[in-house]
């Protein structure tokens, strides 16, 4: 294990000349904000602050820290960095700023706090998450961090986002300074029942009393060390929980670096799992413009409103899945007049019984004994009968093979409103 962790930990050190780049871009904000006689000062941020950014997967997260008398700050950062950059601004809890180019920069204005009690913005409470882990992290735990983080890429676990719902590096972050170690980390997981409590800093006696009923719905509880009052973990889903443990199991007793390699979904990879019997859809997504988080919630949407529509015309789905890729790469320049290109998909399939349905399909009705349920129903079908108390419909089926209904899903307005073209390929 040991061997095999050291080897993998050596290919995802990343290189350090990329700060320098950073530190370039940051030196030209702050000359800017000098220049306009705006009283504020961009440092890094994130991973690239922290030092556990994995090598040539990281987007660089800036923050610009306004006074906290300072008001309108996203406006007032928009109108310094439109002096030298094209800029693109996206809307969130606090407006922040996208510079493309040979690095996908990311500039957040927040009010400089030193207690979570001041802050106006979730956004302000991120340089102190910042400030938390460059304080409990060495070179070494930084290594453990970033196996964590490729661990969890490779198994689809990871990223807060609302169609993920999975572990954020923040969380990453706090779970490694906590076990001391990648290897202690996934043995300690293996044992997990929700709910699950971490509190580091042992702020609370009890978090399931104390923190608001909100923040406890997810399987794993991390008490925020700079904001006791949140759950870091919120929005972790009990899929991924669970996605996650099962992972950790696999790999204590079958460890590769298999487990660290992150496999985009193909139709060729899929295919290999599709049996004489059985028919594969497989699509490929180009979304529509957009936040990430907002964007990827609308192919997950397109998603289920297809898994939906397939069971509920009674075609057996044999194994499904999707993801969403956001690839801001290969951008030329961050200066005025530069071009980018976005190499966003999303990607979606459903292995399929390859059957054709009878002609005829039986829907449930209620039972007798509701006599408005059975009212209505009888209104809305003509060939109605009754079996063990409970009154059934025979109709005509509208698609018999999975082709049709689909060819049929793809062109509906629920699909087409929320990406900008769905192919099968």
């Amino acid at each position: 294990m040991k061997e095999l962790l050291e080897k993998v930990k050596s290919k995802l050190r990343p290189d350090l000349k990329v700060l320098k780049e950073i530190d370039k871009a940051i030196e030209k904000i702050n000359y800017l904000l000098k220049k306009e006689k705006v009283n504020a000062v961009c440092v890094r941020g994130g991973s690239t602050a922290k030092g556990t950014f994995l090598k040539n997967d990281y987007d660089v997260d800036l923050f610009v820290r306004f006074q906290k008398t300072e008001n309108n700050i996203s406006d007032l950062l928009e109108s310094v960095l439109k002096k030298e950059f094209n800029v693109e601004r996206v809307h969130g809890s606090r407006d922040y700023f996208q510079i493309k180019g040979d690095l996908l920069f990311e500039i957040v204005p927040v009010k400089k706090i030193l207690d979570y009690r001041e802050a106006e913005n979730v956004t302000d409470m991120s340089p102190l998450h910042v400030d938390y882990v460059k304080k409990h992290v060495s070179k070494e735990l930084a290594d453990e961090i970033r196996l964590a983080k490729q661990f969890c890429k490779s198994a689809k676990v990871y990223g807060a986002e609302s169609y993920i719902k999975g572990f954020s590096g923040h969380i990453l972050d706090l779970l490694i300074i906590y076990h001391g170690s990648f290897e202690k980390f996934v043995k300690a997981a293996v044992n997990w029942k929700p709910k699950v409590i971490f509190d580091l800093e042992k702020h609370l006696k009890d978090p399931l009393k104390e923190l608001d009923d909100a923040k406890i719905h997810s399987p794993l509880i991390i008490v925020d060390p700079v904001q006791p009052n949140r759950n870091a973990a919120a929005a972790m889903s009990k899929e991924k929980f669970d996605m996650f443990i099962e992972r950790c199991k696999t790999f204590l007793l079958h460890p590769s670096e298999e487990f660290f390699k992150i496999k985009a979904l193909s139709k060729d990879k899929v295919s290999k799992q599709v049996l004489p019997d059985e028919e594969l859809f497989f699509f490929e997504v180009e979304p529509l413009k957009g936040k990430k988080d907002i964007v990827g919630a609308k192919i997950m949407k397109t998603y289920e409103y297809l898994r939906s529509h397939i069971k509920k015309n009674e075609f057996e789905i044999v194994k499904t899945g999707w993801e969403f890729s956001q690839k801001n790469k290969n951008f030329s320049g961050v200066h005025k007049g530069s071009n980018f290109m976005n190499k966003d998909k999303g990607s979606l399939y459903f292995i399929l019984v390859k059957e054709e349905l009878p002609s005829t399909m039986i829907l449930s009705g209620p039972p007798i004994k509701q006599t408005e349920g059975v009212a209505h129903f009888k209104e809305k079908h003509k060939d109605i009968f009754e079996e063990n108390g409970r009154l059934f419909a025979r109709e005509k089926r509208k698609y018999r093979l999975a082709k049709d209904l689909i060819k049929d899903l793809l062109k509906d307005k629920y699909v087409t409103a929320r990406v900008k073209k769905i192919i099968i390929c």
